[in-house]
């Protein structure tokens, strides 16, 4: 059960910080590699509100080929305030991967782990509700400081608060901005690392949480209130 308030959600925070859970010891390439993403109606200003209408989308990529997808359509559990981002979307994104044909090996989402005040975003969260190894892709950190790595495929910075290592900064591609990734349920800052680049082809984004964002665009409509229409399925192309 996800937490409905501020109090209980920083509680179930600090007993996920915590946790040790088993960790996950499979390599990336070959992997089931998803990307989950929600979008809100277009328009929407400023922390948003409860009841905002959702979207939100699951891409399952192997070896950069799509195996599978899902899209759900769903209302914001509260406004956004950094740190408790699991209120306004945790369980919308756990029915979203829930309702894939199987579950991914490893779950990419646009969400903090360690880098939170109570060192347990909801790329953490997210992956202790569903068992599955997580990783977060942000385009910023939350708390956590750091300089960006060399302008090369590959290259790594950390990211700390105070002296402790809680995410990296990752350049995907040359020229373009560094990523922060972050690592999250069962997964550490090497693998966290190595996940995201094995789920990078061309973009800057990893393809998983790209292809994610986009289908949930795609479902997202003008009126609120009607539902996200689909695409076929399997795709004709």
């Amino acid at each position: 059960m996800w937490p409905v308030d501020a109090e209980s959600l920083r509680e179930t925070q600090h007993g996920l910080a915590a946790a040790r859970p088993r960790p996950w010891q499979a390599e990336p390439a070959g992997a089931r590699i998803s990307g989950c993403w929600a979008c809100f109606p277009r328009g929407l200003s400023g922390r948003g509100g409860t009841h905002d209408p959702a979207w939100a989308a699951s891409v399952v990529l192997v070896g950069g080929r799509v195996v599978d997808r899902s899209v759900v359509e769903g209302y914001a559990g509260a406004p956004y305030t950094p740190g408790l981002l699991a209120l306004r979307l945790g369980p919308l994104l756990e029915k979203v991967v829930r309702s894939l044909a199987a579950p991914p090996d490893v779950l990419l989402l646009d969400a903090t782990g360690r880098d939170h005040p109570r060192r347990a975003g909801l790329a953490l969260h997210l992956g202790a509700e569903l068992d599955v190894p997580t990783v977060g892709v942000t385009h910023r950190p939350l708390l956590a400081e750091g300089e960006w790595p060399a302008d090369v495929r590959g290259a790594v910075a950390p990211l700390r608060i105070g002296r402790e290592e809680v995410a990296r900064w990752v350049r995907t591609q040359p020229g373009t901005r560094p990523l922060v990734v972050h690592p999250g349920w069962r997964v550490d800052l090497d693998q966290a690392v190595a996940v995201v680049m094995a789920a990078t082809a061309s973009r800057r984004t990893p393809e998983p949480l790209r292809r994610a964002r986009q289908l949930a665009r795609e479902a997202r409509v003008d009126q609120p209130h009607a539902s996200p229409k689909l695409s076929p399925w399997p795709p004709t192309e």
